[in-house]
């Protein structure tokens, strides 16, 4: 398989090396297209694939394709892409907020898919949710989740409408994860706690909690039942949360991220 990814930053880089590293894709079968002769040189010299600064014929053998680009320069990628595409590529974009019906009519072609990876990707722990038009067979897809997946893991869903929702939780979520982080960071610091032992504590409370809940049978509920007791210090944090609706006001946070997320796509 012949794989080109349109994009040589963060995102484009970590597809790069999670797929030779996974051995999915040879080394002489990735193709990286960077308009930026600087960073095109850097890229020659990792020594992950072909690099190209431009557009050309060496689009018409590629199988997939991977749009790795902000949205905003979708305009003059996909005048500069479209007359290389034809009807047996597939395109993955990662672009939030550009649909795939914009995409299938700027690029002219149907087989699309759309996928939200998060920041954790870059050292194989990601999550990316992904979905795609009628026209991909289920050989492509199968083919493109095992590519996601030697990032970490991935969901598969039927609606795109559902790629805003990603957006808003897997998408941003290591944003909150490190907000509530920082929080505790901060606590522990006022409490009398050195910077690096507060950021320990931290950063093992959180590792430790997230290894119990995916090693054992047992929800976030009855974790937190486990680890309050009647008149104890977690009982007296958590009546404060509540008195305060943490929770409540935590959800109208993510829900403000998803309406964000909606408004993008309309605006691209």
């Amino acid at each position: 398989m012949k794989l080109l990814i349109i994009g040589g930053g963060n995102m484009g880089l970590t597809y790069a090396k999670s797929f030779l590293k996974s051995r999915i894709v040879a080394k002489e079968e990735m193709l990286i297209l960077e308009k930026s002769p600087e960073k095109a040189v850097e890229l020659t010299k990792l020594d992950i694939g072909v690099v190209f600064g431009e557009t050309g014929d060496y689009i018409n053998d590629v199988d997939l394709i991977i749009i790795a680009v902000k949205p905003q320069d979708t305009s003059i990628l996909f005048s500069n892409l479209a007359p290389y595409i034809n009807a047996n590529h597939v395109i993955m974009s990662i672009m939030a907020g550009v649909k795939i019906n914009a995409l299938a009519e700027q690029l002219g072609t149907k087989k699309i898919i759309r996928a939200m990876p998060n920041l954790p990707a870059q050292i194989g722990t990601g999550m990316t949710v992904f979905t795609s038009s009628d026209a991909v067979i289920r050989k492509e897809l199968i083919l493109v989740q095992n590519l996601l997946n030697s990032t970490g893991k991935s969901i598969y869903k039927d609606s795109e409408e559902m790629i805003d929702a990603a957006t808003a939780i897997s998408g941003s979520g290591p944003a909150y994860v490190f907000y509530f982080m920082q929080s505790m960071i901060e606590a522990a610091r006022n409490m009398g706690f050195s910077q690096a032992e507060s950021e320990l504590l931290t950063s093992q409370t959180f590792r430790g909690a997230v290894d119990l809940l995916n090693k054992n049978d047992i929800n976030c509920e009855e974790w937190i039942r486990r680890v309050s007791s009647k008149g104890g210090t977690t009982e007296a944090a958590f009546q404060s949360l509540e008195k305060f609706d943490v929770s409540g006001n935590f959800k109208t946070s993510l829900n403000a991220a998803l309406i964000r997320s909606k408004k993008l796509s309309e605006i691209t």
